[in-house]
Protein backbone atom coordinates (compact mmCIF):
# COMPACT_ATOMS: atom_id res chain seq x y z
CA UNK A 1 0.00 0.00 0.00
CA UNK A 2 1.15 3.45 -0.96
CA UNK A 3 -0.20 6.15 1.31
CA UNK A 4 0.36 10.35 0.58
CA UNK A 5 -0.02 12.27 3.36
CA UNK A 6 -0.93 15.69 3.68
CA UNK A 7 -0.07 18.10 6.15
CA UNK A 8 -2.30 21.32 5.50
CA UNK A 9 -1.24 24.57 6.76
CA UNK A 10 -1.92 28.69 5.19
CA UNK A 11 2.24 28.87 4.58
CA UNK A 12 3.69 25.34 4.23
CA UNK A 13 1.86 22.15 3.20
CA UNK A 14 4.05 19.53 3.87
CA UNK A 15 3.73 15.76 2.15
CA UNK A 16 4.87 12.39 2.52
CA UNK A 17 4.54 9.29 0.49
CA UNK A 18 5.05 5.63 2.66
CA UNK A 19 5.18 2.45 1.28
CA UNK A 20 4.38 -1.37 2.88
CA UNK A 21 7.51 -3.01 2.54
CA UNK A 22 5.60 -6.87 3.09
CA UNK A 23 7.87 -8.83 1.16
CA UNK A 24 9.89 -8.67 4.03
CA UNK A 25 10.19 -11.30 6.47
CA UNK A 26 8.77 -8.71 9.19
CA UNK A 27 6.62 -6.32 7.32
CA UNK A 28 7.88 -2.76 7.24
CA UNK A 29 7.38 0.58 6.50
CA UNK A 30 9.22 2.71 3.64
CA UNK A 31 9.56 6.44 2.89
CA UNK A 32 9.82 7.06 -0.34
CA UNK A 33 9.29 11.11 -0.43
CA UNK A 34 8.70 14.03 1.37
CA UNK A 35 8.86 17.84 1.17
CA UNK A 36 6.86 20.95 1.84
CA UNK A 37 5.23 23.31 -0.13
CA UNK A 38 6.06 26.87 0.97
CA UNK A 39 3.70 29.80 0.45
CA UNK A 40 4.73 33.50 0.43
CA UNK A 41 2.23 35.50 2.58
CA UNK A 42 2.83 38.49 -0.17
CA UNK A 43 0.75 36.47 -2.01
CA UNK A 44 -2.99 36.69 -2.44
CA UNK A 45 -5.38 33.75 -0.70
CA UNK A 46 -5.97 32.85 -4.52
CA UNK A 47 -2.38 32.31 -5.47
CA UNK A 48 -1.33 30.40 -2.62
CA UNK A 49 -4.41 27.76 -2.99
CA UNK A 50 -3.24 28.10 -6.64
CA UNK A 51 0.14 27.06 -5.91
CA UNK A 52 -0.62 24.11 -3.44
CA UNK A 53 -3.53 22.69 -5.60
CA UNK A 54 -0.54 22.72 -9.02
CA UNK A 55 2.01 21.39 -6.61
CA UNK A 56 0.37 18.51 -5.04
CA UNK A 57 -1.36 17.50 -7.86
CA UNK A 58 2.41 16.53 -9.43
CA UNK A 59 3.24 15.21 -6.53
CA UNK A 60 0.24 12.57 -6.56
CA UNK A 61 1.13 12.10 -10.33
CA UNK A 62 4.38 11.38 -9.58
CA UNK A 63 4.00 8.76 -6.98
CA UNK A 64 0.55 7.39 -7.81
CA UNK A 65 -1.02 6.45 -3.85
CA UNK A 66 -3.70 4.11 -3.21
CA UNK A 67 -5.24 6.25 -0.78
CA UNK A 68 -4.32 10.00 0.40
CA UNK A 69 -4.29 10.70 3.97
CA UNK A 70 -5.06 14.01 5.82
CA UNK A 71 -5.65 16.01 9.00
CA UNK A 72 -9.04 16.83 9.99
CA UNK A 73 -9.94 20.13 11.17
CA UNK A 74 -9.51 21.35 14.65
CA UNK A 75 -11.12 23.74 16.47
CA UNK A 76 -8.74 27.20 16.22
CA UNK A 77 -9.75 29.96 18.63
CA UNK A 78 -8.88 32.43 15.87
CA UNK A 79 -11.87 32.04 13.28
CA UNK A 80 -9.49 33.41 10.47
CA UNK A 81 -6.67 31.15 10.56
CA UNK A 82 -9.18 28.22 10.55
CA UNK A 83 -11.57 29.43 7.95
CA UNK A 84 -7.69 29.67 6.20
CA UNK A 85 -6.91 26.84 6.68
CA UNK A 86 -10.38 25.30 5.51
CA UNK A 87 -9.31 26.83 2.30
CA UNK A 88 -6.23 24.61 1.49
CA UNK A 89 -7.67 21.37 3.00
CA UNK A 90 -10.50 21.76 0.49
CA UNK A 91 -7.74 22.51 -1.94
CA UNK A 92 -6.04 19.18 -0.76
CA UNK A 93 -9.12 16.90 -1.46
CA UNK A 94 -10.07 18.69 -4.76
CA UNK A 95 -6.30 17.73 -5.68
CA UNK A 96 -6.80 14.04 -4.67
CA UNK A 97 -11.08 13.79 -6.03
CA UNK A 98 -9.84 14.87 -9.35
CA UNK A 99 -7.78 11.55 -9.46
CA UNK A 100 -9.95 9.69 -8.13
CA UNK A 101 -8.07 8.56 -5.06
CA UNK A 102 -9.71 7.53 -1.68
CA UNK A 103 -9.06 10.39 1.01
CA UNK A 104 -9.14 9.17 4.72
CA UNK A 105 -8.77 12.42 7.55
CA UNK A 106 -8.06 11.50 10.87
CA UNK A 107 -7.54 13.81 14.14
CA UNK A 108 -4.54 14.95 15.32
CA UNK A 109 -4.93 12.85 18.60
CA UNK A 110 -5.34 10.18 16.61
CA UNK A 111 -2.85 10.59 14.56
CA UNK A 112 0.11 11.48 17.51
CA UNK A 113 -1.26 8.12 19.74
CA UNK A 114 -0.85 5.98 16.16
CA UNK A 115 2.88 7.42 15.73
CA UNK A 116 4.12 8.08 19.40
CA UNK A 117 1.65 6.06 21.66
CA UNK A 118 0.00 9.32 23.00
CA UNK A 119 -2.20 11.97 21.69
CA UNK A 120 -0.84 14.75 22.94
CA UNK A 121 3.37 14.03 22.05
CA UNK A 122 5.21 17.59 21.25
CA UNK A 123 6.20 18.08 17.45
CA UNK A 124 9.81 16.55 18.47
CA UNK A 125 8.68 13.36 19.84
CA UNK A 126 6.25 12.73 16.60
CA UNK A 127 9.20 13.29 14.56
CA UNK A 128 11.69 11.47 16.09
CA UNK A 129 9.11 8.27 16.15
CA UNK A 130 8.23 9.02 12.53
CA UNK A 131 12.04 8.58 11.79
CA UNK A 132 12.25 5.91 13.83
CA UNK A 133 9.37 3.73 12.00
CA UNK A 134 10.70 4.29 8.68
CA UNK A 135 14.28 3.80 9.62
CA UNK A 136 15.55 7.38 8.40
CA UNK A 137 18.99 8.17 9.36
CA UNK A 138 18.19 11.90 10.98
CA UNK A 139 14.83 13.53 12.08
CA UNK A 140 12.74 14.50 8.65
CA UNK A 141 12.61 18.35 8.17
CA UNK A 142 10.67 20.23 7.81
CA UNK A 143 8.26 19.62 10.85
CA UNK A 144 5.17 19.81 8.55
CA UNK A 145 6.88 17.45 6.39
CA UNK A 146 7.11 14.90 9.23
CA UNK A 147 3.50 15.61 10.47
CA UNK A 148 2.70 14.49 6.54
CA UNK A 149 4.61 11.00 7.06
CA UNK A 150 3.15 10.87 10.17
CA UNK A 151 -0.68 11.10 9.03
CA UNK A 152 0.23 8.57 6.43
CA UNK A 153 1.71 5.86 9.16
CA UNK A 154 -1.55 6.30 10.74
CA UNK A 155 -3.78 5.47 7.90
CA UNK A 156 -1.58 2.26 7.46
CA UNK A 157 -1.96 1.40 10.76
CA UNK A 158 -5.57 2.09 10.41
CA UNK A 159 -5.46 -0.11 7.74
CA UNK A 160 -3.39 -3.13 9.01
CA UNK A 161 -5.72 -3.42 12.29
CA UNK A 162 -9.31 -2.92 10.06
CA UNK A 163 -7.46 -5.90 7.69
CA UNK A 164 -6.57 -7.62 10.92
CA UNK A 165 -9.84 -7.40 12.44
CA UNK A 166 -11.53 -8.27 9.17
CA UNK A 167 -9.25 -11.70 8.90
CA UNK A 168 -10.76 -12.56 12.65
CA UNK A 169 -14.14 -12.86 12.16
Amino acid sequence: MRVFGIDCGTEVTGFGVVDTDDAARQARLVCCAMGAIRLLKSKSMAVRLDQVHKELTAELERWHPDAVAIEEVFYSVNAKSALKLGQVRGVALLAAAQQAIPVAEYAPLRIKASVVGYGLAQKQQVQFMVARLLGLAELPEPADAADALAIAICHIHTAQTLALEGAAR
